[in-house]
């Protein structure tokens, strides 16, 4: 990897999900026709549209680059090799769906596995997070930093999801929440996990935690928060990788804490 990227791969991140911004505004609150891959996971026409879009100026733009997203088919792709748009259209889809205005979308280009830019717009907000590897992060120009006061999971103010099978994984799901609800400040759920990494790194939030993830919801906000001076890591304390299923992201400070709670539940459930 040079060291810096060309601009045209951030400007193009940049370029794709201020453009999925706009297409999410002009339909929300309309007549939306919702779909289901799952029980409870559901895809709008917008997500389709917004990754349609996207696909078509990386192709035009890096034809030799591959694309990993959501709700096209992806053609069969090595995970550790070369380079690939990691792409969520619309993180947030059931909020979306509802009216809730908290989602977003998302897109990192990898290298050989590793992200190396990232971009992630929340519309309703007007706030564009990046970040380039080695060079650091940002929300809207402004540098982030993550959060510096909270030593102890009891300052701590975390924010957490749950997986679309949650059905059929409720004892495990539970089992963690629990343990951090009797350790922590406070607990949020948002719904979307780009936005709750991104806001790891602003310092809103001082950790996160979630599992049963794709690389397309972990990958652009996962730089954001390294880039941001945070840390990352698997359930196990083992290297965080963007398509492990699984992040533990903090300020740092509370991070060895945090895989503690989270394998004291684990041993519990076993």
């Amino acid at each position: 990897m040079p060291a810096r990227c060309p601009t045209e791969w951030l400007e193009t991140a940049i370029d794709i999900v201020r453009q999925a911004g706009a297409i999410q505004m002009r339909a929300l609150g309309s007549d939306l026709r919702i779909g289901k891959k799952g029980a409870i996971d559901l895809v709008t026409e917008v997500d389709v549209e917004v990754e349609r879009m996207g696909r078509a100026i990386i192709a035009e733009r890096f034809p030799d680059h591959r694309v990993l997203a959501e709700e096209l088919d992806n053609a069969e792709i090595d995970l550790k090799s070369g380079y690939r748009w990691v792409f969520d259209p619309l993180d947030g889809t059931v909020n979306y769906a509802h009216g809730v205005p908290i989602f977003c979308s998302c897109l990192a280009l990898e290298l050989d596995g590793r992200p190396i830019v990232a971009a992630v717009f929340d519309p309703t907000r007007q706030e564009l997070f990046t970040a380039e590897r080695g060079l650091g992060a940002w929300l809207n120009g402004e540098r982030l930093q993550t959060s510096k006061n909270a030593y102890t999971v009891i300052d701590a103010l975390l924010v957490t999801g749950f997986p679309y099978d949650v059905h059929t994984h409720a004892d495990e799901a539970v089992a963690v929440f629990g343990r951090f609800l009797a350790r922590a400040q406070a607990i949020r759920r948002l719904g979307s996990a780009a936005l709750d990494l991104c806001y790891v790194a602003a310092g809103r939030f001082d950790g996160f935690w979630e599992w049963r993830l794709n690389p397309w919801d972990l990958s652009a906000g996962s730089l954001i928060v390294e880039q941001a001076g945070g840390r990352l890591s698997r359930y196990d304390g083992s290297p965080f990788e963007t398509h492990g299923g699984e992040v533990v992201a903090s300020n740092g400070l509370i991070h060895d804490d945090m895989l503690e709670i989270i394998q004291g539940a684990q041993n519990r459930t076993i």
